[in-house]
């Protein structure tokens, strides 16, 4: 078994070369504090488990909303076949929540050294089978990597995550900091990359939460 430590302020490397596959799950929580409890309560089941070698981060976060708060836990494996048996151990019922296994895609590095991200924003898109996933991904990228820096500053990262039953496709995004990306959603990057995804057949658009990492478990 793998030696996992707790690192509560340590992100995910979320290209790391040897990941497998990524589980990822999400929920709605009254508050701030249930979400921490709720976060605390999981975390700590991961924690004291036996975890499997494959087993690569997990990790917890919290919506910023003040209102509609949202917890998602984020776990990267070598391999995807422990994951379920793994979670489906665990004598927490909040952490055997049914997980959406997905494959990271493509990642697109507008500022890799910046830093570690304070704060990262999912934006959901559901689609019509892996044709549109690999389409809406390459749209998106390519608005991403053609707009200048100045209409997107804060942004680290943007990494997409396809689900294997191909219903959907996440961007985890990175970004320096909350304020960064609220300025980001004013300007033109943001609206062509919507624009592309609201006019693209197959592909509808959810919408976007944005987190901060609360704990994380990481070899």
């Amino acid at each position: 078994m793998t030696d996992i430590r707790v690192h509560p302020a340590t992100p995910p490397d979320i290209d790391r070369t040897d990941l497998g596959a990524v589980f990822m799950s999400h929920w709605y929580v009254t508050g701030e504090e249930e979400g921490r409890a709720v976060l605390d309560e999981i975390a700590d089941a991961w924690e004291q488990a036996s975890r499997p070698d494959d087993l690569l981060s997990f990790s917890c976060y919290l919506s910023t909303g003040s209102e509609h708060f949202t917890v998602m836990t984020y776990a990267q494996w070598a391999r995807p076949g422990s994951h379920r048996s793994f979670v489906q151990g665990l004598p927490v019922a909040a952490a055997r929540v049914e997980a959406v296994e997905y494959a990271l895609h493509r990642s697109v590095l507008p500022a890799p050294q910046a830093g570690p991200p304070a704060a990262i924003v999912i934006a959901s898109f559901d689609v019509d089978g892996p044709e549109r996933q690999r389409y809406i991904v390459s749209s998106v990228t390519d608005n991403i990597e053609k707009s200048p820096r100045d209409e997107q500053t804060g942004l680290i990262a943007s990494h997409f995550h396809v689900s294997v039953d191909g219903t959907r496709v996440i961007n985890f995004a990175e970004w320096t900091s909350d304020e960064e990306h609220v300025a980001f959603l004013e300007g033109a990057t943001r609206h062509r990359s919507l624009r592309l995804a609201t006019d693209t057949p197959g592909v509808r658009p959810i919408g976007f939460t944005r987190y901060h990492l609360y704990r994380a478990i990481g070899s």
